[in-house]
């Protein structure tokens, strides 16, 4: 699904990214942990397409598609979600409208006619189920005047509402609460399928006790450095990253 070879990239003349290579597969969820600054957002950022940063070597393909050469609008229609580390809010624009519009553009790509209203409230009223999303907030403008657990929970009720192949979430945990953490992380899990796929990252072992990983990915310094399975995430709670830190050489 998503094959990342040698991927380099920068903002300004500062490098971040300096050799990321990662394979994820349909049904798989992996998490990228890593100490602050060590490129985690940006690989997040460079893969949704943020025209802030240049790819200055490498490949990535998704969906049999050269992911680089596309628009941010055609990834997101291909079925690549960015959920973000802080939400931005969208004053003037209810949710309600904007899922309809974000909903119907993604059927339109596929060859699909628009959902009828009757049947889109239905889907809503469906997908806000999952993460406990209050329908009050739905006539609401995008994030406006919302809580971080509400921003939070919007940001995977629209994962929900848009059906993505691919799942990339930028520390969806940051900021929560323990119930609002629960919520949030059982709903990534209840739309997890054998046909999409996960990725998670994150500072926190906490997230991965409800989405747990097929495998953890350790990023430092623009590359990823090691990589276990759910057990990782256990080990670095505990010890944290120096163990592998002070054995890395460049």
């Amino acid at each position: 699904m998503l094959s990342v070879k040698n991927l380099c990239a920068s903002i300004g003349e500062k490098q971040i990214l300096r050799g990321i290579n990662l394979e994820v597969r349909a049904g798989e969820v992996h998490a990228i942990m890593g100490p602050n600054g060590s490129g985690k957002s940006t690989l997040a950022s460079v893969l949704a397409g943020n025209e802030k940063f240049t790819v200055t070597d490498g490949s990535v393909e998704f969906m049999g598609r050269n992911l680089l050469e596309l628009s941010i609008e055609d990834r997101a229609r291909m079925g690549l979600f960015l959920g973000f580390q802080y939400p931005v809010e969208i004053p003037g624009v209810t949710m309600a409208n904007f899922m309809k519009m974000a909903v119907n553009e993604h059927r339109k790509f596929r060859g699909e006619e628009p959902l009828a209203a009757g049947e889109f409230l239905r889907m809503m009223r469906e997908k806000s189920a999952v993460v406990e999303l209050d329908s009050k907030l739905t006539n609401r403008a995008v994030n406006e005047g919302f809580s971080g657990g509400e921003k939070k929970k919007n940001e995977i009720f629209q994962m929900a509402m848009l059906e993505p192949k691919l799942a990339v979430l930028d520390e969806t945990d940051s900021g929560l609460d323990i119930d609002a953490l629960r919520i949030v992380a059982t709903g990534v899990t209840k739309l997890h399928t054998a046909e999409n796929a996960t990725v998670v990252i994150t500072h926190y072992q906490r997230l991965l006790d409800y989405i747990v990983p097929d495998y953890v990915h350790v990023l430092y310094k623009g590359r990823i450095i090691y990589t276990g399975d759910k057990t990782l995430a256990l080990k670095l709670e505990k010890e944290g990253y120096d163990w592998l830190i002070n054995d890395y050489k460049e």
